[in-house]
């Protein structure tokens, strides 16, 4: 039509200036909107395609993909205003934008699970193919879409879990009594008096640091379908109790399932606050080296109040830039030594960071090995579990490069440091001389943190073991400083 136009005005005389140049742009405009897609099909998500993508490809892709879940309360779909109507804001951003048709659950709350997982997947799978990084590649989701969004954002597993969410006026509790209860019947069906379940897909439960990806929530004040002081509201304060990164705009009116509708007053509003928070939100690259930062409380940010924008990792995230994916695999309180009281390598965290088959892995681990109750005097053990992850990591497909880190100095008078039980002469003449064997074994480079964060400075908490922002920084700047010197 736009093309038609534009020829009409060539041969036809201009009586009415102004109408000509209007007609012009409008037909411009018109061209420009169908450049922004180039491609449209559909991915089918089961054999029988009941679960299924609409996927759009920009014209011009930015790498990063979104995948939308429409909402209607886990009984039906509102396929346009909260899906199709997306698509061109979206494209236009270079997103490719997926529109999931998934299964409702009619009280198997596995199906939609198992679909928007499945969909998380198959765009991963398709980076390659659809110019999408795999570490952009977020969720959207409205009303029940929100809470199959935040669901997935919450326990889904690392390969099928979100890298960003974005979530419009959420169902986030499973409680019928304070959220949408057509929602919950659908979700839980005759499950929906068991407390346990409740509270196990009551998202603003299951927030975790670490695992649970950015967020940016809009709701309206005087929605009445999924009130936002029990719902939305919540889950952006375990978001920030968490320290992950999150934003909320809770506007005057609107009510429920505004979605794109240019109707809503606020729709400009919130149209340029959800680009600007796109914008700023910088993912890593296809391609990028994958670093998995292995620990104990230092590496998991402990007493940081925004741990995954001040901790280390995080920190070692924006120093590396996005030709790098920081992971943050620290677990509080964990040792070395498998004979431990709290053995790092049995945790979960552990089993993640080999499934992120990393190409690059930073372990600091000790500090907790030097407690009286885990250190026997003898170094032996501390080896001989050092050299099994070792050993694990090198038999991982990446072949990762390794890096062992001396543990930074600890001041055992600490305010908080359990009565002394953080020994820092063991580390010293225990912890460190066992790396350095290790090390030399196993030819790694060893990155000494030992001198990096000052004690009784505001490098370093009160309790004298665990650094502040100020003193995470300094860390990943060593950190960073020895991955960029192997040229990586």
């Amino acid at each position: 039509m736009g093309l038609i136009l534009c020829k009409q005005l060539l041969i036809k005389p201009i009586v009415n200036m102004k109408k000509a140049l209007f007609l012009f742009a409008f037909a411009a405009f018109s061209v420009a909107m169908q450049a922004q897609t180039s491609r449209k099909f559909t991915v089918n998500l089961t054999p029988d395609g009941a679960a299924n993508m609409q996927v759009f490809l920009p014209e011009q892709p930015s790498g990063r993909a979104i995948v939308g879940c429409p909402g209607g309360g886990y009984s039906h779909l509102s396929m346009q205003n909260e899906g199709t109507d997306w698509v061109e804001y979206f494209n236009k951003q270079g997103i490719a934008y997926c529109v999931l048709t998934y299964r409702m659950p009619k009280g198997d709350r596995s199906i939609p699970m198992s679909d928007a997982q499945n969909a998380i997947r198959t765009v991963r799978d398709s980076a390659e193919a659809w110019h999408v990084s795999p570490y952009d590649v977020g969720i959207m989701g409205f009303s029940a879409g929100g809470h199959l969004a935040s669901t997935t954002a919450t326990h889904a597993p690392q390969e099928s879990r979100p890298d960003f969410q974005i979530l419009f006026y959420p169902v986030i509790s499973m409680d019928e009594r304070v959220t949408h209860k057509g929602s919950v019947v659908g979700f839980l069906g005759d499950k929906r008096g068991d407390e346990k379940l409740v509270h196990e897909f009551s998202n603003d439960k299951q927030v975790h640091k670490h695992q649970t990806p950015p967020a940016i929530i809009i709701m309206a004040g005087d929605d009445r379908a999924v009130p936002p002081m029990t719902n939305g509201l919540p889950y952006y304060m375990a978001l920030r109790k968490a320290g992950i990164p999150a934003a909320m705009h809770i506007y005057p009116t609107g009510g429920h399932g505004f979605g794109f509708r240019t109707s809503f007053a606020y729709h400009d509003l919130m149209v340029d606050e959800l680009t600007t928070w796109l914008e700023n939100l910088k993912l890593p690259k296809s391609g990028a080296h994958r670093v998995a930062c292995i620990g104990n409380s230092i590496t998991d940010g402990y007493g940081i109040d925004m741990v995954d924008t001040d901790g280390y990792p995080a920190q070692l995230q924006r120093m590396l830039g996005r030709d790098y994916c920081v992971r943050n695999y620290g677990v509080s309180a964990r040792t070395m030594l498998n004979s431990g009281d709290r053995p790092y390598m049995k945790e979960q965290a552990w089993a993640d960071a080999k499934a992120f088959c990393p190409d690059i892995v930073v372990i600091k681990l000790g500090t907790n090995d030097s407690k009286p109750r885990n250190w026997t005097g003898n170094d032996k053990d501390f080896r001989a579990s050092m050299q099994q992850m070792i050993d694990e990591l090198k038999a991982l497909p990446s072949k990762p490069l390794i890096y062992l880190c001396n543990p930074i100095a600890a001041d055992t008078k600490g305010d908080l440091n359990e009565k002394g039980m953080i020994i820092d002469s063991t580390i010293v003449n225990g912890v460190i001389p066992a790396v350095a064997k290790v090390a030399k074994k196993n030819k790694l480079d060893v990155i000494d943190l030992r001198p990096v964060v000052k004690i009784k400075t505001d490098e370093m908490q009160r309790d004298g073991i665990h650094p502040t922002a100020k003193g995470a920084k300094k860390i990943a700047e060593i950190v960073a400083e020895a991955i960029k010197v192997k040229g990586n």
